[in-house]
C-alpha cells in the first residue's frame, strides 16, 4: 500500500518572514505540497490495482499523474530542506564550504554563478524549477532548469539546491515579479544543508 506523507518543516510557517510570509508558506506546504502527496498516493493505489488486473492501458494512463505528483513531492521535499530562517543562519554562506569552492572553480566566481542561476530561473516558461546540480558524468556543478515537476535526477544530475518558480511559491507577495522573489530567496538559503548535500555526492 502506498503511503507517502507530507514532510514536517524544521521551522514554523512564520519563520521565513519577511522573505516568505506565513500565509505563503502555509498555503505552499500544507495545501499545494499536501495535494501532490495525496494525488500521488491515489495514483499509485490505482496503478497497483491495475497491475494486479494486468490492465496495461490503465497503468500507462496513470504514469503521467505519478510523474507529475511524485515529482512535485520530491522537488518540494528538497526545497523545504534547503531553506532556513535568517535567525538560524539562513543566507549565511561560508567561504570555507566545499560547495562554495566548487562554485568558484566551475563558474569563475560566486557572483557569476548567482547571476546565471537567477537569470535562468527567472525566464523559465510557465512553471518549473531552477537548480544547482552535480553532473555525475562531467564531475562538475551545473545549472539546470526543469519544467513543471520534472526531476533533475532523471537527467543523471544530483540535485544540490533549487528555487521553486511556480507562481504559487511567490505570487501572494511578489505578484508577477518573479525576479524579485528569486533575488530575495538567497537570504534564507540553508547553506549548511546545501553543503551537506554537496559533500554527500562527492564522497
Amino acid at each position: 500500500m502506498s503511503n507517502y506523507q507530507l514532510p514536517d518543516l524544521k521551522y514554523d510557517y512564520g519563520d521565513l518572514e519577511p522573505i516568505i510570509t506565513a500565509e505563503m508558506l502555509e498555503i505552499h506546504h500544507n495545501k499545494h505540497h499536501r495535494a501532490y502527496v495525496t494525488k500521488l498516493n491515489e495514483a499509485l493505489e490505482e496503478y497497483h490495482e491495475a497491475e494486479k488486473k494486468k490492465d496495461a492501458e490503465k497503468m500507462v494512463e496513470l504514469q503521467s499523474a505519478i510523474k507529475f505528483n511524485g515529482g512535485g513531492h520530491i522537488n518540494h521535499s528538497i526545497f523545504w530542506q534547503i531553506l532556513a530562517p535568517i535567525k538560524d543562519g539562513g543566507g549565511a554562506l561560508k567561504k570555507e564550504y566545499s560547495v562554495y569552492k566548487a562554485i568558484e572553480k566551475d563558474f569563475g566566481s560566486f557572483e557569476i554563478f548567482k547571476e546565471l542561476l537567477n537569470s535562468k530561473s527567472t525566464v523559465v516558461q510557465g512553471s518549473g524549477w531552477g537548480w544547482l546540480g552535480f553532473s555525475r558524468q562531467n564531475k562538475s556543478l551545473v545549472i539546470q532548469t526543469c519544467q513543471n515537476h520534472d526531476l533533475l535526477s532523471a537527467r543523471g544530475i544530483f540535485p544540490i539546491f533549487c528555487i521553486d518558480v511556480w507562481e504559487h511559491a511567490y505570487y501572494l507577495k511578489y505578484k508577477n515579479v518573479r525576479a524579485e522573489y528569486i533575488k530575495e530567496i538567497w537570504k534564507i538559503l540553508n547553506w549548511q544543508e546545501i553543503e551537506n548535500r554537496y559533500k554527500k555526492i562527492i564522497t
